[in-house]
């Protein structure tokens, strides 16, 4: 049975233009670095780089994306950090909570999110859409 997620790992184009990326502007803690990859650390949750040439050239059409928890006293200076990068604003946030939808230097699409599944249960008991059931 699986009990988690045990890491996430992202193919790059550039390691040490993703590996600031990560760690400057998102403040990922760096765990360990070798010329074709590195760990990091978001928070417990351990997320691989790995240089990869076969790396698509854009970004991928659907909304499959990464999110990340912020805290909402974080939200606001990490928010400028990201558009001060001159990261792409790929989507504009129609849940709760406060979010930024961005992508990262490979095209990866990327949000920073607070909130948790129970804020976005809550949320969704108080407007639920069509179809929508809930497990306990």
């Amino acid at each position: 049975m699986v009990t988690g997620i045990n890491h996430l790992t992202l193919s790059v184009r550039n390691l040490q233009e993703s590996f600031d990326f990560y760690t400057m502007i998102l403040g990922l803690k760096p765990r360990a670095r070798w010329p074709q990859g590195a760990y990091l650390l978001a928070g417990d949750d351990w997320m691989a780089l790995v240089e990869d040439a076969k790396l698509r050239k854009s970004k991928l059409p659907e909304y499959t994306h990464l999110a990340f928890s912020v805290s909402s006293a974080d939200f606001g200076p990490l928010t400028k950090r990201i558009r001060s990068s001159g990261a792409e604003i790929w989507h504009q946030n129609k849940t709760e909570g406060a979010s930024l939808y961005f992508l990262d230097p490979n095209g990866h699409k990327i949000e920073i999110h607070v909130g948790d599944i129970e804020t976005r249960i809550e949320s969704a008991r108080k407007n639920p859409w069509e179809g929508l059931e809930f497990f306990e």
